[in-house]
């Protein structure tokens, strides 16, 4: 009962500096998407990318947008890619295409498909399944999928979960998790986190994450700057908790403001003025910078070395100009970020010692799929 009350008094709290927050983090986002062009104009793009040879990555959603710009430039540059996404047909005709088009001057792109929904926590740990019983190296998983869906009515998974907080935070932490022993195999290496700069206003409830208790008023915004923020959170506890012999650096990324799908779900009296303001927008090329940066740059795992040394760091965060920048105030809430961590595992069927077992080379069982070792 004194943890409820304890709750309840951090969200009034939160009510009250929450438009503060909301206002600071809209001026962020406005003025990075302002801004986002001139602070990157020391960057290619595309970002040259060195030989990428004998290394192996996942990237999921990467049929479209940010995944899809990710995962062919890291092909081309001779990386082993699994495209781990729900439309496969989709996938196998975009490699069918990148291969006529590719600059390898008829060598084949190493891409292979497979299937995962991260609407599915079940679909998430089959996939984990498969990949681990090739008992290979995984270099660099980037978690790039997510959703956004702007001005919805709040939905819910099959797994009972709002539809943001499990594509966009519950579904990758499951498959960081699981996916542990494989890139230990390829260690060094390292799990990417394609995050979002609405984090900044997030506010996340480790009782109520998927905003049905009725404390805070559900918008689709607050289900997408609480689930970014939530996975935050989340990384930086385990960047802190994995032993430095394992040899795994986690970060998050910001792509900045880009052009998307997301115009989609945006009510048709919003269309016009997003036509307009798009304008300053990035391409999903040059949204893929920060991603290709961490998950290839050399000196990234030195920069998140330094932040687990430091007792007082949050995530390692990189923005959409490639250097690293600050997640939000609240992602530096410990307590909190303690407590979201603990209700992850408990929300995506895993024991909360998962990781520590994992490390161990011990057996862990997840209530989603067969054991993991």
């Amino acid at each position: 009962m004194k943890e409820e009350e304890k709750m309840k008094q951090t969200i009034k709290m939160k009510k009250n500096i929450g438009y503060i927050d909301w206002i600071k983090g809209w001026i962020n986002i406005i003025s990075e998407m302002l801004f986002q062009r001139i602070a990157s104009k020391h960057l290619h793009n595309p970002i040259p990318l060195p030989s990428l040879h004998n290394l192996t990555f996942i990237v999921t959603g990467s049929t479209s947008g940010i995944g899809l710009q990710t995962a062919r430039q890291l092909a081309e540059s001779g990386a082993h890619v699994i495209m781990a996404v729900r439309n496969t047909k989709a996938a196998h005709e975009l490699i069918q295409k990148w291969q006529t088009e590719s600059p390898s001057k008829g060598l084949p792109l190493n891409i292979e498909v497979m299937e995962i929904d991260l609407l599915s926590l079940e679909s998430v740990a089959r996939f984990a399944d498969l990949y681990n019983a090739r008992s290979g190296p995984l270099h660099a998983l980037i978690n790039n999928a997510g959703i956004c869906s702007i001005g919805v009515p709040q939905k819910f998974s099959k797994d009972g979960h709002e539809v943001h907080m499990q594509v966009n935070h519950l579904a990758p932490a499951l498959l960081s998790v699981l996916l542990l022993p494989s890139l230990i195999r390829g260690s060094p290496s390292r799990i990417i986190n394609v995050n979002s700069l609405a984090q900044s206003f997030g506010f996340v409830d480790p009782e109520d994450m998927s905003v049905v208790k009725g404390n805070r008023k559900y918008t689709s915004l607050v289900g997408y700057s609480s689930s970014k923020l939530a996975q935050v959170m989340f990384s930086g506890i385990l960047q802190r908790i994995l032993p430095e012999e394992c040899g795994i650096s986690v970060m998050c990324v910001s792509p900045g403001v880009v052009r998307t799908n997301v115009v989609r779900d945006l009510p048709k009296i919003l269309q016009p003025a997003y036509a307009l303001i798009s304008y300053f927008f990035l391409s999903p090329q040059e949204g893929s910078r920060s991603s290709l940066f961490a998950a290839t740059d050399p000196q990234v795992p030195e920069y998140c070395k330094s932040l687990k040394a430091d007792e007082c760091s949050t995530c390692a965060f990189i923005s959409q100009d490639c250097r690293p920048s600050n997640p939000a105030k609240e992602a530096q809430n410990t307590e909190t970020s303690r407590r979201v961590w603990e209700k992850t595992f408990e929300l995506v069927g895993l024991p909360v010692v998962a990781v520590d077992n994992l490390v161990r080379g011990k057996e862990v069982k997840c209530s989603f799929g067969d054991q993991y070792r």
